[in-house]
């Protein structure tokens, strides 16, 4: 492969910030090479990076950054002219880099065979602590490695080889648990300690290897189990790695399953694991009754993590999993750091400001509208977190629902002199909702609410609200894509949203910002960054939100400037600054200004069934033995109930694919790229309206 080069900026430092550079890539040496500038490419290059190892990641900030990071710790953090040369260069720095570990894996010979064991530690003048930092802890564990015989056919596995090769892993992963176990049991300070960093990676590399190989048996027992299909027996089953499931009780969207390890099990995590049994045999929508909601009591504000300290090797070892730009999709965070809720939860808890909500459609001008959706939009994500420590809601499960809604006194929904506030009869009322009959005498609002994890991989959820007596309603789907970024985590949020003001006949997309979880080995903090755009076809407005991250150095935290203005002759009617969770400023092109105190706004508690009532897949009767061990602060029984939502998430998939079985939603339909609740308002309304005027 030919050596690629060219220019590109190279960030430097805080004071010389972005500099060009004339790079070299030595695909034959496997090196990234930079000078000052062309002409001075003979000399000794200014910096070199070997690639074997080495990870290649686009930026998430803009289309034309990305990093490289080298296996020795070094980065270089990079900028090309455009998207298409950031991916030509990407590209080809991949290629190199697979190529040169490839070759490294090949040219060092396996270990000779060793068995585990645990040296003694022997006193502070032994050799054995007298060691170099390049063998640390490794030289004290010694790990069993085998290769198969040179010249020998390895033969297609039959069903019984699959009992084999079962045994064989029950007995690696013993071994395994025994060596983390030893690890553990080391004390916490002195020349050998449990947190010492070769330790901490022998620890992940050992989990990394056991899960690969769990990943290459499950491949087997898929490929053996299509060779069979259509020819298995009556109440032949196949063994998975955990637990045994029978093919003649395959999960069908909820269908009940048996485990031959739930006899074992606390009653309160075979409930978990049988869910299923009624509610999800069918996926039939289910109409819930606001009058069989109740105001919210519970407040779990999140004000500490608590066991930061006590968990710190928690925290490392998860770590030492890491790689920069690392997809966190399927990585398994631990139980302490989880906020009390789903994330399911946390998207209807964005909706806490229902007056504002309901006061876009009040707007007399399409002007006076988008502003007003503005403030709605920026006033949302500070009630959304529950408390400054950046906690992470749960991950929904497949098929998870929630479900609340909010009474909103139509006396503290902000009007307009002379707005209409009752643009359709009361008659055309009652026909939109049943919920309505008999009931135009109330004083009161409803807004409902309804979220469905629609996919897991990737993870999508879906949420829909609407208010019928204003004939309005927002339907988003989210796709949350997560990094490890080294000493932060980022989440983007993948998707769009769609606002329905059906009185004006207006459409509303807008997307959301990302966000950062800081600090992850101190006290961690969420901060959101990124650039946003709301935009309505139909009146030409517009308006573009920046949530600026706080720089390296100086600026403000939580920082957001925006401003809305007219597309057509591109005039900016208000601009916006200040922070989304403290005090926000509206100034608009008439010379008026408007301040928002977002600690000082009043929220509204939302409207739950209780738990007797819910469905076994809402979310709070789902997480709820979670929950209440993390209430108690009992780590290690919240991590066993998770542990089995998951165990049982994770078969079921397994099931579907095998059985080729596809998920069926309940409340939401795929169209497109998007996913769109199942009776949103507006068909509704279109159909009353086409029924009014064929009765005139």
């Amino acid at each position: 492969m030919e050596n690629i080069y060219g220019y590109l900026m190279k960030y430097t430092n805080l004071v010389t910030g972005w500099q060009y550079r004339f790079f070299v890539l030595n695909n034959d040496a496997g090196l990234l090479e930079y000078f000052v500038n062309e002409q001075s490419r003979h000399l000794k290059p200014r910096g070199t990076l070997q690639l074997a190892g080495a990870v290649i990641s686009p930026s998430d900030e803009d289309s034309h950054t990305f990093t490289v990071n080298a296996a020795s710790g070094e980065q270089y953090k990079l900028r090309a002219t455009d998207a298409k040369e950031r991916q030509h260069w990407v590209s080809r720095l991949q290629i190199c880099t697979q190529h040169h570990t490839e070759a490294i894996g090949k040219n060092n010979p396996p270990l000779k065979s060793r068995s585990f064991s645990l040296a003694s530690q022997g006193s502070g003048n032994s050799p054995g602590v007298q060691r170099r930092p390049s063998q640390n802890a490794i030289s004290f564990f010694n790990v069993g490695h085998h290769r198969l015989s040179t010249g020998k056919r390895v033969p297609i596995l039959q069903p019984d080889h699959l009992v084999d090769v079962r045994e064989m892993m029950s007995q690696a992963e013993g071994q395994q648990r025994d060596l983390i176990r030893s690890i553990e049991c080391l004390p916490v300070s002195g020349h050998l300690t449990s947190l010492d960093q070769d330790l901490l990676m022998l620890k992940a590399t050992s989990m990394a290897t056991m899960n690969c190989l769990n990943d290459c048996f499950h491949i087997l027992q898929l490929q053996h189990a299509s060779q069979q299909k259509g020819s298995l027996p009556a109440g032949t089953t196949i063994s998975w790695l955990e637990p045994k499931i029978s093919l003649s009780n395959h999960f069908k969207n909820g269908a009940a399953q048996n485990f031959s390890a739930e006899i074992n099990k606390p009653a309160s995590v075979r409930e978990e694991q049988s869910v299923s049994e009624a509610g999800q045999l069918t996926r039939e929508p289910e109409e819930i009754n606001p009058d069989e909601e109740l105001e919210d009591i519970c407040d779990d504000k999140e004000d500490d993590l608590g066991a930061v300290e006590e968990q710190r090797s928690v925290i490392l070892h998860l770590l030492s999993q890491l790689k920069l730009g690392m997809d966190l999709t399927r990585v398994v965070l631990p139980t302490f750091i989880l906020e009390k809720r789903s994330l399911l939860e946390m998207y209807a808890d964005f909706m806490s400001h229902p007056d504002l909500f309901i006061a876009i459609t009040n707007g007399t001008t399409p002007e006076d509208r988008m502003i007003r959706f503005v403030e709605y939009y920026l006033t949302s994500f500070h009630e959304g977190r529950k408390g400054a420590i950046a906690k992470k809601p749960y991950n929904p499960i497949i098929g998870e629902t929630f479900h609340c809604s909010w009474r909103m006194p139509k006396s503290e929904v902000a009007t307009d002199a002379g707005s209409n506030l009752s643009a359709h009869s009361p008659s055309e009322q009652v026909t939109l909702s049943k919920d309505l009959e008999g009931q135009t005498e109330l004083d009161y609002y409803t807004v409902k609410f309804v979220a469905e994890q629609v996919s897991h991989h990737p993870p999508v959820s879906g949420f829909y609200a609407e208010c019928v007596e204003r004939k309005m309603c927002v339907n988003a789907h989210v796709w949350t894509k997560s990094k490890f970024l080294g000493m932060s985590i980022g989440v983007t949020m993948v998707g769009e949203g769609l606002l329905s003001l059906l009185e004006h006949g207006e459409e509303y997309t807008f997307s959301l910002p990302c966000a950062y979880a800081r600090s992850i080995l101190t006290v961690p903090w969420v901060e959101l960054g990124g650039k946003v755009n709301i935009n309505c076809a139909k009146t030409g407005y517009s308006a573009s939100i920046n949530f600026h991250t706080k720089p390296f150095y100086g600026g403000k935290l939580h920082r957001v400037t925006g401003e809305v203005k007219q597309n057509a002759t591109n005039t900016v009617v208000c601009r916006v600054q200040g922070e989304w969770n403290s005090v926000l400023e509206f100034a608009y092109n008439n010379g008026e200004t408007k301040y928002v105190d977002l600690t000082k706004l009043s929220v509204t508690r939302k409207r739950v069934r209780p738990l007797e009532k819910q469905g076994p897949f809402e979310s709070r009767r789902l997480w709820q033995h979670v929950t209440e061990s993390l209430r108690d602060g009992d780590i290690d029984k919240a991590t066993e109930h998770k542990r089995a939502l998951e165990e049982r998430q994770r078969n079921e998939e397994r099931l579907r694919a095998e059985t080729e079985t596809p998920w069926c939603t309940k409340y939401f339909l795929k169209e497109g790229d998007g996913w769109v609740y199942h009776k949103p308002l507006w068909k509704t309304v279109s159909a009353v309206q086409t029924q009014q005027m064929d009765n005139n």
